[in-house]
């Protein structure tokens, strides 16, 4: 980690190296777990912004009256919910490698919210299908019946619930956008365990907090105790709509 004369000495030497025209895009892949599971999408974009900053990473501003640097994250994750695998695209105008700028951002960030792979990317966000999540509920009355209804609910249609959207709320069938899941009963841990992939594309995405609320409201789950009743959420991908993995 540099100090900050160090920082500012290093930011005038990349600014004074030769502008690359037009900017190249940077795609980096990171994870998000642990307690910053429960930050805002709007303080992850505050804090890699800084975090892009003191790591003096050539990023290119818009021109105009209020110049700033453009970050493009791939899927919303709520509040609340880890993941392994998330995306962010910047844009550089100074030659710097995606190995380099990998490590100067780890030197700036945890093991919690840490950079685990950067590259030149050839696809596109548009392109996400499907995402997958491990999801663990803590439940009184867990058990393999328990679990073999939330399969039976979680396939059965219609299960609707009201999501909220842009132009409004609407009432929609979930189990259209769920494309597989698988739920077990950990005897050791007493635990629900829940593996789905569901929709993630722009106009059908579907947030897996719907799946804990649908559970809920059908099979009262996670309704007693909530001292000693919890659940987590860890995305695990993000895959194309041939199931391959997206990057």
């Amino acid at each position: 980690m540099l100090s900050e004369s160090k920082k500012l000495n290093e930011k005038k030497r990349l600014r004074s190296l030769p502008e690359i025209q037009p900017p190249v895009t940077v795609r980096l892949m990171f994870k998000k777990v642990g307690t910053l599971q429960y930050i805002s999408h709007l303080d992850l974009q505050r804090t890699l912004l800084r975090v892009i900053n003191r790591a003096c990473i050539p990023v290119w501003y818009t021109k105009g009256f209020n110049p700033h640097a453009k970050l493009v994250f791939s899927t919303p994750l709520s509040v609340g919910a880890q993941s392994e695998y998330e995306f962010l695209d910047i844009r550089i105008d100074r030659e710097m490698s995606c190995e380099e700028i990998m490590d100067r951002l780890n030197a700036e960030l945890t093991d919690e919210l840490c950079i685990t792979d950067a590259y030149i990317p050839t696809t596109d966000f548009h392109d996400i299908a499907w995402a997958s999540y491990d999801i663990e509920i803590h439940t009184a009355g867990a058990d393999s019946k328990m679990a073999e209804d939330i399969r039976k609910t979680l396939t059965t249609s219609p299960l609707n619930l009201t999501k909220k959207t842009k132009a409004g709320e609407k009432e929609i069938d979930i189990t259209a956008l769920i494309r597989s899941v698988n739920v077990t009963f950990d005897e050791e841990s007493g635990a629900i365990k829940i593996k789905t992939v569901l929709s993630a594309t722009t106009n059908e995405f579907l947030n897996p907090e719907m799946i804990i609320t649908g559970l809920k409201q059908k099979l009262r789950v996670l309704s007693t105790d909530p001292k000693t009743e919890h659940y987590s959420i860890m995305r695990t991908g993000i895959m194309l709509s041939d199931m391959t993995l997206f990057r």
